[in-house]
């Protein structure tokens, strides 16, 4: 598909793909466009057998994302508002549910939404550039699309509640010992790092891997009782494929194993 405000491309095989905002310019701020965009494309990417992992960007170098287009906004009826937000919403369903890991790779600001689009990700790496902040409540409005409900699950609730009131911005080295960062690199690394991680995870096997990320994502939300049972009904889906009998093969014949997802 072609894209208004996003860019996608892929691996030589196809197992990575790299979705990058492209609005530099406006710092990859979103517009009903850019939102339409990433519900389309993460949507698609849920559909694709062939995806492994996925590194989510922003062009240039001074920010992953500033959050939602003020100006489109400014005037806006309620009603105007309320239909955006809702593709927004949907945009950030189709990341969080995205079946394969998500990688955000941040330089310069993520701000209000691209803070939360960051943090809707499997996790980030960030170089030593990178700001993140929630200020909406600074304009009189809320984090819309996940923020309130994941920086307390990944923060803990009483920094992700003083970042959230008061609205001020995390250096990268603050997001980093708090644990919103995995990854700290050099200015203009950061997507090279987040690339490579991507293709570490695309030499393992897809379905482990998927089964891995669902068993983790609904198991957080549970009790361990049922999170348990959820492990072993994922455990249970790898036990028939041929990727599981690939991969005992090839470690019994000292030799990395060649995954076909299937």
């Amino acid at each position: 598909m072609s894209y208004r405000h996003l860019l996608v491309t892929r691996s030589d095989d196809g197992y990575v793909v790299t979705v990058t905002l492209n609005r530099p310019e406006q710092m990859n701020a979103m517009n009903t466009a850019m939102g339409e965009d990433l519900l389309g494309c993460f949507e698609g990417l849920a559909r694709d057998p062939l995806v492994r992992a996925v590194v989510f960007t922003g062009a240039g170098d001074r920010a992953f994302c500033a959050g939602g287009d003020l100006k489109e906004r400014d005037q806006m009826s309620d009603d105007a508002w309320r239909a955006q937000h809702v593709i927004f919403e949907r945009g950030a369903f189709a990341v969080l549910r995205c079946p394969v890991p998500v990688i955000a790779a941040v330089e310069g600001w993520a701000l209000a939404g691209g803070c939360e689009l960051a943090v809707l990700s499997d996790f980030i790496v960030a170089s030593e550039t990178a700001v993140f902040g929630v200020p909406e409540t600074t304009l009189g409005i809320f984090p819309g699309i996940g923020g309130t409900q994941l920086l307390p699950r990944i923060l803990g609730a009483p920094l992700a509640k003083e970042l959230i009131f008061t609205g001020r911005r995390m250096t990268a080295d603050e997001a980093r010992a708090a644990g919103l960062v995995n990854h700290l690199v050099a200015p203009g690394q950061a997507r090279a790092k987040a690339l490579e991680l991507a293709q570490t995870i695309a030499r393992n096997g897809p379905i482990a891997v998927r089964q891995a990320k669902k068993a983790i994502a609904y198991g957080l939300e549970t009790d361990l009782d049922t999170a348990m049972t959820l492990a072993i009904e994922a455990y249970n889906a790898t036990v028939v494929t041929e990727d599981r009998l690939e991969g005992v093969r090839a470690f019994n014949e000292k030799r990395k194993p060649q995954f076909k997802g299937k």
